[in-house]
């Protein structure tokens, strides 16, 4: 392999889970671009209001809900056996509160939401990397699932974490022929900074001023700095990676 040779060939086939996000919507342009087969897995009205390109397959499919993930990959499996890659950008809190304060049910949900959804995807997607040569999966945590800047994010930090190990734990499991790997952002100034797209009256309340003087870079990040992690990790650069966490942070972390 040259070493320029970094980007996942034309013709592979991605799923994007969250693909109308702030995040995934440049991720599925820059695919599209590059020649990626590009299929987006999103709520039903996040695909109504922010509609990918027209060269893009997309499934309406709540992540956290059982019958309809498995819905949806029967209908990426009826237009082709493969699939190349998954990429889940799925997750949300809700506006910060104190565990004291916190209703088990507000817990359950955002659990649900940021980690049993990436199990779900993950089990329902394995049947169909399987059928890949050489198959990746990227779920995406957070800064947040190692250390906690900020109080009142408490279950969706440890969901967070919870990816970190879960990446883990399927790369060990899926292994040699499908690797698996995490990214972790830093705060990121998508629509996740306001609710998340798809959200409907819930709202995350973050500093960004505060974390952006924490942060060596100075700055927050913007979608299109998580662009190079995504394609190495699901690329050819990356064949001998698996079972790792890409920490994007701008330096907040390390």
């Amino acid at each position: 392999m040259s070493g320029f040779a970094l980007m996942p060939p034309q013709g592979t086939r991605v799923a994007v889970a969250g693909g109308c996000g702030g995040m995934g919507r440049v991720f599925v342009r820059a695919a599209v671009e590059a020649g990626l087969d590009v299929i987006v897995l999103d709520l039903a009205r996040s695909i109504e209001a922010l509609p990918p390109p027209e060269e893009v397959l997309a499934v309406a499919c709540d992540a956290s809900d059982e019958a309809q993930v498995k819905r949806a990959f029967e209908m990426i499996a009826a237009q082709g056996a493969r699939l190349d890659a998954l990429i889940n950008l799925v997750g949300f809190t809700n506006e910060p509160k104190a565990l004291a304060d916190m209703p088990l049910a507000e817990w359950n949900e955002i659990l649900t939401g940021s980690l049993t959804s990436a199990f779900l995807l993950s089990a329902n997607a394995i049947p169909l990397l399987r059928q890949a040569p050489d198959a990746a999966m990227v779920h995406v945590s957070s800064t947040f699932g190692v250390w906690v800047p900020q109080t009142g994010f408490g279950p969706y930090a440890v969901a967070k974490a919870g990816i970190i190990n879960l990446v883990r734990v399927l790369a060990t499991e899926c292994g040699p022929g499908i690797r698996v790997n995490g990214l972790a952002p830093g705060i990121t100034q998508t629509a996740f900074l306001h609710g998340g797209t798809g959200r409907l009256t819930k709202q995350t309340k973050t500093n960004t001023d505060m974390v952006a003087a924490m942060t060596p870079a100075k700055r927050i990040a913007q979608p299109e700095d998580m662009l190079g992690a995504l394609f190495f990790l699901i690329g050819p650069g990356s064949h001998y990676v698996t079972s790792q966490t890409l920490h994007v942070n701008g330096g907040l972390w390390s």
